[in-house]
């Protein structure tokens, strides 16, 4: 009896005790958050993020940049680290233990019709933020003091909260432990309205709570309003319909998803060192998805192939395409012809001597189709081009291996006749075409004479190319080089049915599979530094030294990124995304 009689006395008074705790608790953000918002952008965990942008190492890493050593010598930027410095002592704080107290409690950002921002940021330290506030507040005061505007910095009661303005186009409100910032007032007053009185907001939509469901275990999130974007005219226009053959490829089916969702919602993850963004619509394809079927695994087990690992990788792309479905479909895909679409079907109908292409070339293709790039490995006898240029080969599976070779060989062979003729009019060094057998298959290999000796030292571009048919299998290899098809011939032989057969996930049945070496890219831009550089001086103007600054900012950053994977796909019947990035600290 006397337990029963404590539980009865016991649990209102716990509740008495909390009731100040409760009452002080702010509502969470995406409760401030108006529901006509377009983007939201939430960091729900920003420790990891901190913790990852302040790592000493990627601080040493930035501040090796050329372009971080050029700003760090201007008046603005000693200016700024001045001014961090002087709040570093002031608080006794370094600056990055000053972020974690400020944001460690999350931070969502928002854009709103017309131009509208709102940033909602959470610290766990009260006390510094006021005391920031106030550091501000004074060298605001002084500013507009000094451009005799001493009225510039002022502040205003609005639902029992201060608003503050110090500069034109910034208002904002410090709510306890809580700093809610807009550059349009009246955006920031509804937002202190949701949280007076709770209404339509992003937190009540419907497709906003859809796009969260995926988000566990991420440290950032954000969601997309599709109905809001979609009535930009640029995107009707993309989304009404396909001009391009190759785009249509490639695309069909996501543009066919973007047609029926509503919302996009994407999640960032950090697993030692490698990001992880996930992609989410809200819809399944709509506007006759027919359309687009061509491009979507249906039988069991089927879906994009792994991509090939061959030596010098730069990129690979890996597609579930049925190309014969997609061309039978061109009607529908591309009730006008282009002029682009008709020059193609004419050369396919001399280079398959009028085979129909729909029914007897490309019925006669799988698929899976891979697309490989990789650097090239250079004959010393040669040497290398002044434009070194990657290696590219496709390989696509045949049904039937035997029939689709010989018609593959006479269309090969025709092209490079059609080369040669191009060439010999211009009076250019035309291609050899020989036979030869590696690993036990035989391949048609292209390829210039040597360099003369007025070429030497100064090798033509045309040294990038030994163009090179083979088949392996059922599969059909089509490659700029030799070098390269053979590294395929061997990854083909060491790939069994099993490796082929299965996805690196067991839920998502992925339609296209994208890999890019960052690395081995950057390798392949510094390859060609000079080149590039004068072309960015010619093209937009710029000196050398900004040329090369851009330049190198953009390889210095690609050297701290390692294997990128990009995955599209089906789950369930949702159409999603997947992408890793490694992230290589020194």
């Amino acid at each position: 009896m006397f337990r029963r009689f404590a539980i009865h006395i016991a649990a209102p008074l716990a509740w008495l005790a909390l009731l100040p705790v409760l009452a002080a608790a702010e509502p969470a953000r995406e409760a401030m958050i108006p529901q006509d918002a377009i983007l939201v952008l939430d960091v729900v965990q920003p420790k990891p993020v901190l913790d990852l942008a302040t790592h000493p190492k990627m601080l040493e890493a930035v501040t090796a940049l050329p372009a971080y050593k050029k700003a760090a010598e201007g008046p603005k930027w000693r200016e700024f680290r001045g001014g961090v410095a002087f709040l570093e002592a002031r608080f006794g704080l370094k600056w990055p233990e000053a972020l974690h107290k400020l944001l460690d409690g999350g931070v969502s950002l928002s854009v709103h019709p017309h131009e509208g921002v709102l940033v909602i940021a959470d610290g766990k330290d009260e006390k510094l933020l006021g005391q920031l506030h106030d550091v501000f507040l004074g060298i605001a005061r002084a500013e507009a003091s000094k451009a005799g505007q001493p009225d510039r910095a002022k502040s205003k009661e609005y639902q029992g909260q201060t608003i503050w303005t110090f500069a034109p186009g910034e208002t904002h409100a410090v709510i306890g432990g809580r700093l809610v910032l807009s550059n349009r007032p009246a955006l920031l007053q509804q937002a202190l309205d949701l949280r007076a009185k709770p209404g339509d907001t992003l937190g009540t939509l419907a497709a906003y709570q859809a796009a969260k469901k995926p988000a566990a275990g991420a440290v950032a999130r954000a969601f997309v309003n599709l109905q809001v974007i979609k009535q930009t005219p640029d995107l009707q226009k993309a989304l009404a319909k396909q001009e391009n053959p190759l785009g249509a490829l490639l695309f069909a089916a996501v543009i066919d998803a973007l047609r029926g969702a509503d919302a996009l919602g994407l999640t960032l993850e950090l697993h030692a060192n490698t990001l992880v963004i996930n992609a989410s619509l809200d819809g399944k394809p709509a506007d006759a998805p027919a359309a687009s079927a061509f491009a979507l695994p249906h039988e069991p087990g089927a879906e994009a192939l792994p991509n090939l690992a061959v030596p010098r990788f730069i990129a690979g792309l890996s597609l579930y395409r049925d190309l014969h479905a997609f061309y039978a479909a061109k009607d529908q895909l591309f009730p006008e012809r282009t002029s682009g679409l008709i020059f193609f079907e004419n050369m396919m109908g001399i280079f398959f001597t009028g085979r129909d292409l729909t029914d007897e070339v490309l019925a006669e293709t799988r698929p899976e189709t891979r697309i490989v790039v990789a650097a090239q490995k250079y004959d010393a006898a040669v040497g290398a081009p002044r434009v070194q240029l990657p290696a590219f080969a496709v390989v696509f599976r045949a049904s039937h291996p035997d029939k689709i070779a010989d018609m593959t060989e006479e269309a090969w062979q025709k092209a490079l006749g059609l080369v040669n003729f191009t060439r010999g009019q211009k009076a250019e060094p035309g291609l050899i075409i020989d036979r030869e057998t590696y690993n036990d298959v035989r391949m048609t290999v292209a390829y210039f004479g040597k360099p003369g000796e007025k070429e030497k030292g100064q090798v033509d571009t045309r040294f990038n190319f030994r163009p090179t048919l083979a088949r392996v299998g059922d599969s059909v290899v089509l490659s700029s080089t030799d070098g390269l098809a053979k590294d395929l011939i061997d990854a083909l032989k060491r790939e069994t049915k099993s490796d082929a057969a299965t996805g690196a996930t067991k839920t998502r049945v992925p339609h296209s599979r994208l890999e890019v070496d960052v690395t081995q890219l950057a390798a392949a831009l510094q390859a060609n530094h000079e080149l590039l550089v004068r072309n960015t001086m010619v093209e937009k103007g710029k000196t050398r030294a900004q040329a090369e600054s851009e330049l190198d900012v953009l390889i210095g950053t690609l050297e701290r990124l390692g294997r990128a994977k990009l995955e599209f796909g089906q789950t369930a019947g949702r159409h999603e995304a997947h992408l890793e990035v490694p992230v290589k600290l020194p």
